[in-house]
């Protein structure tokens, strides 16, 4: 998947089925009722048995069966059906032992087409309805009966009977459409699969209307609902773009018969990479390249290239169990930003990736982070580890690995890797061995310390300058920015350090103390192009020298720079002046990511920090800063300038939207842009809405309402007035906005995505946990655990106060969703960590702002 916004719903029970029953293939025939909610499905299942048996276990749920006879030599028996709900299986027995060897199961069942935006299920648009597959992680069983763990690849055929004004998508190419068997049905054969998981299938029923291109022989569709047809160009010039890439850059080229890519209106995760037929949230794939934002053209190419890349890494080559999950997810993350450098680089992918990295040190500083290599056993432990330290933490390593070994014997290890394993499984022992046979380097020693223990390592620098070269005294340890003292651990880690000669003196830092020669004088970076997994602690006048030479710093290292004080600053080992220092130094930065790293943690000191009567004080502060910088560039529609610069300009005016001549200017664009939608860049549309309404009233409020409405079509015009509802200030408008997420008018899929963010909100937070208290047995209800329950626990993190941490401890003792019993510790832990920051450098930022 490539953005998990969600947790399943699923037995706290391990599931792991018995290995002496092999898979070879499925023949699969469904038969969905979209107005019964229901479907029926004929199956037939190759096996073969490691000795003889008179059972075999496989998994099923929310199925019934119907006739089970099992064929081997000995012809065929019925067979009898055995269901534990609680494990999600069913055993069949038959009277005579099952010889070893090949056997075949035949079996008929129906199904439901659930609610819950998993397995085989129903979504609606338009006022009609559709019939589409989610199956990862531990949800093909809904769909058919099937052994449903990722080592058990097999081939499959395909066939869905559906109504007569319907078309049928699946993984393979289709081979056949002719009428009946029943009427006013036609029936669609799909050619056979190579082999593949279970979680790999895909199924989608409905009118959906496709625009098609290539990638050489492969032939590419962009797949939406009829209304969304014209939305399809952007993603289609991007896929065509990426499969040519990666056909390249792979040496392999892309393993199935066709690419079809599918928005679908309602889906709980980002998009899923099923082979061959990939399917998508319709706001992450369907924009107009001419009115969407940088955003959304940057995210819309980003995840269809996560997604391409999987075809390769997880769908060719599967990872053994789930505890490997980071050879999908990570592998996919790292790789989707280079096609995407070479097609746009005015989107500096380099900057990207350092932000990403970012994400996965935020969590990788808590205590209760994990291990990238996690062992995991029931579905719902299985689901949390689809998070920032399997995606963004792995990307972030693997790109460390590259800049050691060099891109092109990165690239080459790869590739053996794929072909070596190509159409099996693998685990991580054995990737890093390839990677270490092919690059004649220790990635192995590299990445055990990497991916199987917790953390990442801080390293503190000390650095003098001896004659014309530097050197440079470092000390690793284990960095928690709250609760005392780590646990020891040393990692082994590449790291290069560059002075402000400009060059680059690179090593391996094995032990917990190591000195590094580095040529040339001057405060030097120990972390070049910010391409290490680590945090760095510089002595804070190193800080300032580092400030002070910025312009010899690449934004990727500015980035790490600010993101490390940060850190210095939450673990109190700087002062939170140094990091305003820094942050005043910085102000004037011309790129969009940089800013908005200075911008989202001033609005934790602002919020967090400073005291009620220190927040005028602050806020002149931050409007000196800043207002130059957002006067120079001028506070204008934005047509006209670069993507980047309207980037930076939406989040100066958010920045600054304390400012009544800004929050005027704000309401002013935004009534144009209602009036008329070209008269501001896409851009800079989301931020001035959000600005726009801080006071807005109920009349404001129902023009929203019924621009969602109205621009149903395009995704992101939706969204936009959909998240801006959250910003609205007036209490009854707040209590609307709550209350519509437990409504029919908002999808299941983005209502706890809304409720995160009005807990994320100072404004909004304490009336919204109170609310999601009063209405827990609704929200569940709606939501499940699937996608909102986590969102929610998430946004729980974002309070700063003791008091309220013990509250949601005590409430989810009384309500525990073990789906999310990490994440909620992760939360607990931020809001410690946030009361202990609060505390411990109040006094150094009163001293600081005073001397202002």
């Amino acid at each position: 998947m490539a953005i998990c916004l969600c947790l399943a719903s699923a037995p706290a029970v391990a599931q792991r089925l018995p290995s002496t029953v092999t898979p070879l293939h499925y023949s699969l025939w469904l038969a969905p009722d979209l107005e019964r909610e229901t479907f029926r499905g004929r199956e037939s299942i190759d096996v073969t048995l490691a000795a003889p048996s008179t059972s075999i276990t496989l998994h099923a749920a929310e199925i019934t069966f119907g006739d089970v006879t099992i064929e081997d030599g000995g012809g065929s028996q019925p067979a009898s059906v055995s269901l534990n709900a609680t494990a999600e299986t069913a055993t069949l027995t038959v009277p005579r032992a099952i010889a070893g060897g090949t056997a075949t199961i035949r079996l008929t069942y129906t199904g439901i087409l659930n609610d819950k935006l998993r397995g085989f299920y129903l979504s609606t648009a338009n006022g009609r309805r559709y019939a589409v597959s989610q199956m990862e992680a531990t949800d093909a069983r809904r769909a058919f009966p099937s052994f449903d763990e990722p080592a058990y690849k097999a081939t499959f055929d395909i066939s869905l009977m559906i109504d007569g004004a319907d078309t049928a998508i699946s993984n393979g190419r289709q081979v056949s459409d002719s009428p009946g068997p029943e009427p006013g049905k036609h029936t669609i054969v799909f050619a056979p699969t190579p082999k593949m998981s279970t979680y790999l299938v895909a199924l989608l029923v409905g009118d959906f209307i496709c625009r098609a291109g290539a990638a050489g022989a492969t032939p590419i569709r962009i797949c939406a609902t009829p209304d969304k047809e014209g939305l399809t160009a952007f993603a289609l010039s991007a896929a065509e773009q990426q499969v040519a890439f990666f056909n390249r850059y792979f040496g392999i080229p892309y393993p199935y018969a066709k690419l079809d890519i599918i928005g679908v209106p309602d889906f709980a995760a980002g998009a899923m990479e099923n082979a061959g037929a990939i399917t998508f949230r319709e706001q992450l794939l369907l924009a107009a390249e001419a009115t969407a934002s940088v955003d959304v053209r940057r995210a819309v190419a980003s995840v269809i290239s996560h997604e391409i890349a999987h075809q390769w890494f997880g769908n060719l080559v599967t990872m053994q169990w789930w505890d490997d999950i980071w050879l999908n997810e990570g592998f996919a993350t790292w790789a989707a930003n280079k096609p995407l450098a070479a097609w746009k680089p005015e989107w500096q992918m380099d900057v990207k990736a350092a932000a990403e990295t970012q994400i996965a040190l935020n969590l990788d500083a808590l205590r209760t982070t994990r291990a990238i290599h996690t062992q995991v056993e029931t579905p719902a432990q299985i689901n949390e580890v689809f998070d920032p330290i399997a995606y963004e933490k792995t990307a972030g390593v693997l790109g460390m690995i590259e800049a050691y070994v060099g891109p092109e014997a990165f690239r080459k290890g790869v590739s053996s890797y794929l072909a070596k394993y190509a159409l099996g499984n693998a685990t991580g022992d054995q990737f890093w061995s390839e990677m270490t046979r092919v690059t004649g380097k220790p990635v192995n020693r590299i990445m055990k310390s990497f991916v199987d223990q917790p953390g990442a390592p801080v390293l503190s620098v000390q650095a003098r300058c001896e004659g014309r070269n530097t050197e440079v005294l470092l000390r690793q340890e284990r960095l928690v920015v709250e609760g005392g003292a780590a646990a020891a651990q040393t990692w082994t880690l590449p790291v290069c350090v560059k002075t402000a000669s400009g060059s680059a003196t690179c090593t391996m830092v094995t032990a917990r103390e190591q000195t590094i020669r580095a040529a040339g004088c001057g405060a030097a970076m120990v972390n070049a192009d910010a391409h290490g997994y680590y945090y760095t602690e510089y002595e804070p006048a190193v800080v300032a020298a580092l400030a002070s030479r910025t312009p010899s710093l690449t934004a990727a290292e500015r980035l790490s720079l600010l993101g490390d004080e940060w850190r210095m600053v939450q673990s109190g080992r700087h002062d939170v002046g140094t990091y305003l220092d820094l942050v005043a130094a910085l102000a004037r930065d011309e790129t969009s990511a940089v800013v908005a790293e200075m911008a989202n943690r001033l609005g934790e000191v602002g919020s967090d920090i400073a005291s009620a009567s220190q927040r005028a004080a602050w806020q002149t502060w931050v409007h000196a800063t800043f207002r130059p910088t957002l006067d120079a560039m001028g506070l204008t529609n934005g047509l006209g300038d670069s993507d980047d610069t309207n980037s930076r300009r939406g989040t100066l005016l958010t920045l600054l939207s304390s400012d009544a001549a800004v929050q005027t200017r704000a309401r002013d664009l935004a009534l144009a842009y209602m009036a008329r939608p070209a008269s501001l860049s896409p851009t800079l549309v989301a931020p001035v809405l959000k600005v726009a309404v801080s006071d807005g009233d109920a009349a404001l409020y129902e023009q929203f309402v019924a621009r969602m409405t109205a621009s149903s079509a395009a995704p992101e015009e939706y969204y936009r007035y959909f998240y801006t509802l959250a910003s609205f200030r007036d209490p009854a408008l707040i209590t609307r906005t709550q209350q519509s997420s437990i409504s029919p008018d908002v999808r299941s899929q983005d209502a706890g995505m809304l409720l995160h963010q009005l807990l994320s909100l100072s404004a909004t937070q304490d009336s919204t946990w109170a609310f999601v208290k009063a209405e827990w047995p609704a929200i569940t209800a709606k939501l499940g655990t699937f996608q909102g329950v986590p969102a929610i626990v998430h946004g729980l993190g974002a309070f700063c106060s003791a008091e309220r941490a013990a509250e949601i401890k005590a409430f989810f003792d009384a309500h525990p969703v073990p789906e999310a019993a990490r994440l909620l510790q992760q939360s607990l832990e931020r809001i410690a960590t946030c009361t202990a920051v609060k505390a411990r450098q109040a006094p150094a930022f009163g001293r600081w702002l005073q001397d202002r």
